[in-house]
This record gives C-alpha cells, structure tokens and sequence, in this order.
C-alpha cells in the first residue's frame, strides 16, 4: 500500500494527473456552472474545486495502479 502511495504522488503521475484534471476540470465546470461562472453569480465554489479534484484522483490511482500491475508482469 505504501508504494502505491509513493506512486500516486510520483513527480511523472502528479504531473499528468494535474494536466488531466485542467482540462476535464475545467469542462466539468464550463458544463455544470458555465453560466454562473461567466455572470459571477452564485458561483459553487466547493463543486468548482471538487470537479477539478475527482479527475485528480481519478488519473493519479489509474495510473498507479497501472504501473504497480505492469511490476508485477515483469
């Protein structure tokens, strides 16, 4: 468990994880809050960052855990 960890904050995975979360993140809230965003009214700021944050993880764990199943095949 703990290299997993080591893995997911991995200069490589934290950076690739951080470019995927701008962009989906930021698609994420040009859908869910477009609007509200571009008026600068009633702006969620807790979801704005929660959809910049889910994409984060989602790519920081796929991609640790493709690499610890990819160490385990060799």
């Amino acid at each position: 468990m703990r290299s997993f960890f080591r893995l997911c904050f991995s200069r490589q995975i934290a950076v690739s994880a951080l470019r995927v979360s701008l962009v989906v993140g930021t698609a994420l809230n040009a859908i869910n809050q477009g609007e509200h965003i571009l008026t600068g009214n009633n702006i969620a700021w807790f979801h704005l960052l929660l959809n910049y944050f889910v994409p984060y993880c989602v790519a920081s764990y796929s991609a640790a855990r493709n690499q610890l199943t990819r160490d385990e095949d060799e």
